[in-house]
């Protein structure tokens, strides 16, 4: 398969792997409403965010949709889409050393984004989608990035958005309208979600003949493949026969007898036609087109600036999102991609819109941004959601009264302090979702009893953390170290285990008894 190389990628193909973990500081005074009904926000870096959410949320997320910076090198917008930017360029010096200064923007570009489209695979479930909005700029360079990261056979198409309401007749060689979406699949298999019928699908349907099971249209009556045993002579009510098409009908003689029974093929023109009826009720929902021209359903941007313009009336439209996507573009995805309840993830957040319209959709929502309009634009505009003072976007069309919440997050301390100790300000629950995500590539489970050692059992091997006191030693060590005593009273497991703990008493041979492989805190809690 070919590759795309650039400058600087050999230094990136593995940053994913060697960003610290960090941990989620919640904010209750930036927090809405219930902010336990698990939607997300973070503020910070979102290479750094998403390594920090990766054992909470791996294999647990529908559908990715990002609108990342297009590198179009303009500047004046809140979200700055120019990798020249001093805060890229310092990264990438990080990073690639003295390379930096030979790089283009594209070459920079596609280092930023690498890494988060590793990370953003370990998010999907295995039946998830990610969306990406691109243009010309970078749209090509993606498509080959992500053909090497999510794989050529989980590509599923290239939308191509509509994205301005009017051409610029000013443009002296085209006016660019649209926009590009890739869409690519956990796996191959993936199914979307079919689409409402309109009005417009519908208006061909109709219902001269007063048919009792409603509106019909004329559909085909030939076989789209010629095949002998549907090439015979239809006979007809009168005695008459009516000569097969080119191909042939569209079904043998005994599926045709039962559709005229039915009344679903009947003769016109005095017997020397038949036609097939398509009923309206017997159909179910559009499947997507490539093309979303219809702005009606997919908005576009003029409209976007208006929803943002309305939700903040005092600020200055020179300090709005110069190219925000309209509600009804994220809706357009989410009714494809995911389903109520589900988890949808936004590393790109920009101004909120696809968390307001997932709390609209009845959708969970992780949204990650990295600049001070987290707070100055998303909290304020998901707080009107919440309270349904929101009416704009989909809020009509969806009945949204308001409901639900959010809660704020920014990146704290790292797992390990400058040591390599664990940090001191890490609980339990926080290790012991990292260390089973390190173990088994999942999320922790739920657990009924929040006080046991056992964090789980994958693949038939049970997983203990032995960690500040769980089992009710109030002593800072107290617990920690795996005893005969102790591991007489851990949870029972009858196969392979694995604890992690400070230190152990037991000898080789009974480890080995026991079926345990004993895994030493902090230097052998892994960095995945």
């Amino acid at each position: 398969m070919p590759t795309l190389n650039w400058i600087g990628k050999e230094a990136v193909i593995n940053h994913h792997q060697e960003v610290p973990f960090h941990l989620l500081t919640c904010d209750n005074k930036l927090s809405i409403g219930d902010s336990g009904s698990g939607n997300l926000l973070v503020q910070g870096d979102n290479l750094v965010a998403l390594k920090a959410l990766l054992p909470h949320y791996a294999g647990k997320v529908k559908c990715i949709y990002i609108d990342p910076p297009y590198n179009t090198g303009n500047e004046g917008w809140v979200y700055n889409d120019n990798v020249n930017s001093p805060e890229i360029k310092d990264w990438l010096g990080k990073v690639v050393g003295k390379e930096a200064e030979d790089l283009s923007r594209h070459d920079k570009w596609l280092c930023m984004m690498y890494p988060r489209l590793k990370l953003l695979k370990d998010f999907l479930h295995e039946d998830g989608t990610i969306w990406i909005c691109i243009d010309d700029n970078e749209g090509f360079n993606l498509k080959l990035l992500c053909d090497e990261i999510f794989g050529v056979g989980n590509f599923i198409t290239s939308i191509a958005w509509r994205a301005a309401d009017s051409s610029n007749n000013d443009a002296k060689q085209f006016s660019m309208d649209h926009n590009l979406i890739l869409v690519y699949s956990r796996n191959s298999n993936w199914l979307s979600n079919s689409l409402p019928r309109t009005a417009e699908s519908n208006a061909h349907y109709s219902n001269p003949d007063n048919d009792p099971k409603g509106a019909w249209f004329m559909g085909n009556v030939s076989s789209p493949h010629p095949r002998d045993n549907l090439r015979y002579d239809m006979p007809t009510p009168s005695g008459k026969t009516i000569k097969p098409p080119h191909n042939g009908w569209r079904w043998n003689l005994e599926k045709a007898k039962e559709k005229i029974s039915t009344g679903q093929i009947v003769f016109v023109d005095n017997d020397t036609r038949l036609v097939h009826k398509t009923y309206l009720a017997d159909q179910k929902g559009l499947s997507p087109s490539s093309i979303w021209d219809n702005i009606k359903y997919t908005g576009h941007n003029r409209q976007a600036k208006y929803e943002l313009k309305k939700l903040f009336p005092g600020v200055q439209t020179t300090d709005l999102f110069s190219t925000p996507k309209p509600e009804r573009l994220a809706q357009y995805v989410l009714m494809i991609a995911s389903n109520e309840g589900d988890i949808v993830l936004d590393s790109f957040a920009g101004s909120g819109t696809t968390g307001a319209v997932a709390l609209k959709m009845k959708r969970k929502s992780i949204m990650i941004e990295m600049g001070e309009h987290a707070q100055t634009h998303i909290i304020p505009r998901l707080r009107k959601v919440v309270s349904g003072e929101d009416q704009g976007g989909i809020s009509k069309e969806v009945e949204w009264k308001g409901g639900g919440g959010i809660r704020f997050c920014k990146l704290g301390k790292t797992l390990f302090d400058e040591y390599g100790n664990i940090n001191s300000e890490v609980k339990f629950n926080e290790l012991a979702a990292h260390v089973y995500f390190c173990e088994t590539g999942e999320p922790l489970p739920k657990r009924t009893n929040g006080k046991t050692p056992l964090l789980g059992i994958h693949n038939g091997t049970a997983i203990y953390l032995l960690y500040n006191g769980i089992l009710g030693d109030k002593a800072p060590n107290g617990g920690n170290v795996l005893t005969r005593d102790v591991l007489n009273g851990l949870p029972n497991h009858d196969g392979a285990k694995i604890i992690f703990g400070t230190s152990c008493r037991l000898g080789d041979a009974r480890l080995q008894q026991e079926n345990i492989i004993f895994k030493q805190v902090p230097y052998e809690v892994k960095e995945k």
